[in-house]
């Protein structure tokens, strides 16, 4: 396949040049999104919705309960539909608690101290939630020390367990940050059983992230190479190959009319990062500037034609300081308005 299609077809998969109507179908089409950056992981479900969403209207989402923040894989936070989280954790948990074993050993993390955190945390999240402060507090209650990334981890362990969930938004003056803690039973109304769990893991990665290939989907669900040729297997008939190893689904959304030739993506965007090999979209030189750096961090992105040419900032995109260009943009007023709908989404 030639780079210009897989471009065009990666943007179109993404839905970044065919919007779905709400944020609430793009969530459901991307299945989940990277989000421990809760600004960026709104942005991304905002950049591929029609209508020019504003960060409220993610808000609503998440308060309504229509999209939640967990640890549904590679032991990351993504946003992710509420009805879709239970499924998904039973492919992936099993795997995340495997690789999290070590440093729960280290942090002291066993049966009993889950079993201490669920019993003083079940009654305490019934009545709306708790923040993580709060959280913490309740399990210092109960002798938990949550400090050293403990309390952390048990958030963690009790999500992957189906037990907790992040939920409805702290309100706040600016932009909010902060989500409370939920019980899944009662935050979330409805489950997704597929008939073959992971089979439909992998039919919905290519949906939103196509054409990719079994060492991307292994490299975004966290899964071994063993487990994602099996998920391929599983998945035939459902999928397309449309090139060496490079699979899209047969049922495709329909490009806009008038799609921005750059968008604005925010730091950690699947757009970048959910691949194996990432030089299709950003030149091998310029892998380094983009991340994950040594402090884990993907900055964010500016994308023209597909490819990053440059990376630009969150808390500078209204100030006027210039992106860091690798190439320079073929229209500049296109990257102006890119980051002037990022401005534009904050506000609203």
């Amino acid at each position: 396949m030639k780079t210009a299609t897989l471009l065009a077809e990666r943007l179109r998969s993404h839905r970044l040049t065919a919007p779905a109507r709400t944020v609430s179908d793009a969530a459901q089409h991307m299945l989940a999104v990277q989000s421990q950056d809760f600004t960026a992981g709104r942005w991304a479900l905002a950049s591929r919705t029609r209508g020019r969403p504003g960060l409220s209207d993610l808000d609503r989402a998440f308060d309504a309960g229509d999209i939640v923040r967990a640890w549904p894989m590679r032991g990351t936070l993504h946003t992710i539909p509420a009805r879709d989280l239970g499924w998904v954790l039973s492919v992936t948990a099993a795997r995340q608690r495997q690789q999290a074993a070590g440093r729960h050993r280290d942090l002291g993390i066993d049966d009993d101290m889950v079993a201490r955190a669920v019993r003083a945390l079940t009654p305490a999240l019934h009545d709306g939630g708790r923040t993580r402060a709060e959280i913490f507090e309740t399990l210092e209650d109960v002798g938990i020390d949550p400090t050293g990334q403990r309390g952390l981890h048990l958030l963690f362990v009790l999500t992957i367990d189906g037990l907790i969930c992040q939920g409805p938004v702290v309100a706040r003056d600016g932009v909010t940050r902060e989500q409370r803690f939920v019980l899944v039973a009662d935050h979330i109304r409805e489950h997704a059983q597929p008939d073959d769990p992971l089979a439909e893991l992998f039919v919905r990665y290519v949906t939103g992230h196509g054409p990719a290939g079994v060492a991307d989907f292994a490299w975004w669900s966290g899964l071994t190479l063993g487990q994602a040729r099996e998920a391929r297997e599983r998945a035939a008939g459902r999928v397309t190959e449309v090139a060496d190893g490079l699979f899209l689904v047969p049922d495709r959304a329909r490009r806009a009319a008038g799609a921005a030739s750059v968008l604005a993506l925010g730091a950690f965007d699947e757009y970048y990062l959910s691949y194996a090999d990432r030089t299709t979209v950003c030149a091998p030189e310029n892998l380094a500037s983009v991340g994950p750096g040594k402090n884990g961090m993907v900055r964010a992105t500016l994308v023209e034609d597909g490819r990053v040419i440059g990376c630009w900032m969150h808390a500078t995109a209204s100030r006027g300081v210039p992106p860091e260009y690798f190439a320079a943009p073929a229209d500049p007023e296109a990257v102006a308005e890119a980051l002037a709908r990022f401005d534009e989404f904050l506000s609203s």
